[in-house]
């Protein structure tokens, strides 16, 4: 199976729609179930269980669990639309994938569907005596399913949608972009270099971003006629119909490059998965609204700006480690560069943030603390973003000691040179 495939294999799996059909199937199936296993209990224990017993259960988590399904349900929403005013739209995404949540609404419409399943076959003497007993049997095991559920839903609810607990779901959603490219720095090629003039282009034939590239695919086209490719365009850059993919050095057909244009799943919105830039610039949104005169929130840039730090550190660790994924030797791929990554972290805070001392102070020592964590590239990207830091602030402080204490916390970082 292409690596395509599964990229939307995976996307479509956590759709909240899905958790919740599968947990009503199951309902469904376990309400069904007790009749075909009912050879298996002795007649002897079926008569001591009356249908009143599992009547009453199954009558109580029905008329229950539909009205607090209804209620988890609507809380999400309104956590929803919480982040996007708060936080970030491009936020919610991630919010909607929350497993926890999904589990929660799906195991109480599962439970509600089996009840009720259960209710009509009990109803109409499908069941029997003896089908009766694992009816039962079944029903004090998804009742104590669902107070397990509850329990952690309570707890899950005091936290959702809150700005901490989603600066916390956007930054793993980072660190694991993050360390899926240092396992393939170059998406599994070769570092890139030009191609040669007479290299044959291939154009997007639609709008939208890069979400995932197949470059197994790739590979395995260029092997089998004998070509390399000089990709242009990475996940998370914005093609318009027409412009340049990839460069073809060598003479394919036209089945070729039409295999070659399909590698690259193209959507209407960037993601996380296979984008660590993305999860930075969401980050960055959400200081940049912190910062905004709306909300006047500056403790939240702060936040941000020690979450960039750990993202950006586990960046350099990464990459001091040899990359251990397959290569595509035929392949030639561009990197991640230092200097972009630290344009998304800090320069719109910077610009937000220039007015309030405390956010430029606390920048300047992340940097600072970059410098020191990255090779070559860390420090002259962290000397840029803190000199361009320290211009705006200038322009903009009026009070000595508020530009002393900057400026004290920009020496620790140096100038550019």
């Amino acid at each position: 199976m292409s690596s395509t495939a599964l990229y939307r294999i995976r996307r479509a799996a956590r759709r909240p729609w899905l958790r919740v059909a599968a947990f009503c199937g199951a309902g469904v199936a376990a309400a069904l179930a007790s009749a075909f296993g009912a050879p298996l209990i002795p007649i002897e224990i079926a008569r001591s269980i009356g249908s009143d017993a599992v009547d009453q259960i199954l009558t109580v988590l029905a008329t229950s669990m539909l009205p607090v399904a209804t209620f988890s349900l609507s809380t999400m929403v309104q956590a929803y639309g919480g982040a996007t005013s708060n936080v970030t739209p491009r936020a919610v995404t991630l919010l909607m994938e929350d497993t926890r949540a999904q589990t929660a609404v799906a195991s109480f419409l599962g439970a509600f569907v089996y009840s009720v399943v259960g209710l009509i076959a009990l109803k109409t003497h499908f069941y029997g005596d003896q089908g009766r007993v694992i009816l039962f049997g079944l029903t004090l095991v998804v009742l104590a399913l669902v107070v397990a559920t509850l329990v952690r839903w309570i707890d899950t609810l005091a936290h959702l949608g809150r700005v901490g607990e989603t600066i916390d779901a956007i930054e793993e959603a980072a660190c694991a972009a993050i360390r899926r490219r240092a396992e393939a720095p170059y998406l599994g090629g070769l570092p890139w270099c030009p191609a040669p003039a007479s290299a044959m282009s291939v154009r997007a034939r639609s709008t939208g971003y890069i979400q995932h590239v197949d470059t197994k695919s790739l590979d395995a086209l260029a092997e089998a006629s004998g070509l390399t490719l000089h990709l242009v365009a990475l996940p998370g850059g914005f093609m318009h119909t027409g412009r340049l993919l990839v460069e073809v050095d060598g003479v394919p057909d036209e089945a070729t490059l039409a295999a070659i244009e399909k590698a690259f799943v193209i959507g209407d919105r960037r993601t996380f998965d296979d984008d660590p830039r993305f999860g930075i610039i969401v980050l960055t949104e959400v200081a940049s609204r912190g910062l905004s005169p709306a909300i006047n929130d500056p403790g939240t840039a702060i936040d941000v700006i020690g979450t960039h730090v750990r993202v950006l550190a586990l960046w350099a660790t990464c990459r001091a480690v040899a990359p251990h994924a397959e290569i595509y030797p035929r392949l030639r791929v561009p990197g991640i560069e230092a200097a972009d990554l630290f344009t998304d972290a800090f320069r719109p805070i910077a610009r937000d943030g220039a007015a309030c001392v405390e956010v430029g102070v606390r920048l300047q020592k992340a940097l600072a603390a970059l410098n020191t964590l990255g090779g070559p590239d860390f420090q002259a990207a962290a000397r840029r973003e803190a000199d361009g830091a320290l211009a705006r602030a200038e322009k903009i402080l009026d009070l000595p000691d508020d530009l002393e204490g900057l400026r004290a916390a920009h020496a620790l970082v140096g100038r550019a040179t």
